[in-house]
């Protein structure tokens, strides 16, 4: 019996499996930029969501206020300059696999300025120069090359992602030879570290650290507008999906 004819209701998932007759592709759904917000996981998206909400409320946002109290905003500008201006290869390597050279030309001057003149990168002295470029990542570059996006997702205590833009974050992490000649999260055979790959405590106590200073420095920094789009908001998971989802379009455009 043809599948139009059958009784029993299917979820969004199977009727896309049925109507193709083979095994959902992630990212075969959502062309980029056609108004569709592609969220067949939503129910579990929205638990995870409600959790990372929890945990902003009880314990992010109380330990940026205590931040923001203490910390200079020249301070937390300089912080954020810094851990940006960390992430130059990955934003370089991504601009060459595009093609954009220009971009590509930028980064490095913007790096070397900032490392240098820039104390560095504490002081985003390029940018006063009007040196300055859409940052790339890797999730940017697959939807270049016209991978769609896939379903969105939501993970524990991480940003919103598509399945396209999580494979991107991966691929970043692999990008940035900070994580294999300084701080080796990923070993490579024959290649020299800073801190020896046989320290993965050592490598693993300062990763973790530094990446929750910089979730609590951006959080401090963003305070008064989060608490904004809250107060404002009656759908938040909706209106944060919908704004995550129109600012990786209009990124991948740029």
């Amino acid at each position: 019996m043809p599948a139009a004819d059958q009784a029993p209701a299917q979820n969004p998932v199977s009727r896309v499996e049925t109507q193709s007759n083979e095994p959902l592709d992630p990212f075969a759904k959502a062309d980029e930029g056609n108004g569709e917000e592609y969220d067949p996981w939503e129910s579990v998206n929205s638990n995870i969501f409600e959790f990372n909400l929890k945990v902003d409320r009880y314990v992010l946002k109380p330990v940026a206020k205590g931040y923001n109290y203490v910390m200079p905003d020249l301070v937390q500008v300089g912080v954020s300059n810094i851990f940006s201006n960390l992430r130059f290869a990955p934003r370089f390597l991504n601009n060459m696999f595009q093609g954009k050279i220009k971009g590509a030309g930028i980064e490095v001057g913007r790096f070397l300025i900032n490392s240098t003149v820039g104390l560095a990168g504490f002081f985003d002295v390029a940018a006063k120069v009007d040196l300055v470029t859409p940052e790339e990542d890797f999730g940017q570059t697959l939807g270049f090359y016209g991978v769609k996006p896939g379903p969105y997702l939501v993970l524990p205590l991480l940003q919103p992602f598509t399945v396209r833009d999580f494979v991107g974050y991966v691929g970043d992490v692999f990008l940035n030879p900070i994580n294999w000649l300084v701080l080796p999260i990923i070993e490579v055979d024959d290649v020299p570290s800073v801190i020896a790959h046989k320290n993965r405590t050592t490598t693993s106590i300062i990763q973790f650290g530094g990446r929750v200073g910089e979730i609590i420095n951006d959080r401090s920094r963003n305070l008064e507008k989060f608490q904004g789009v809250e107060e404002a908001t009656l759908d938040l998971y909706s209106a944060v999906r919908n704004a995550y989802l129109q600012k990786r379009t209009q990124a991948i455009r740029e």
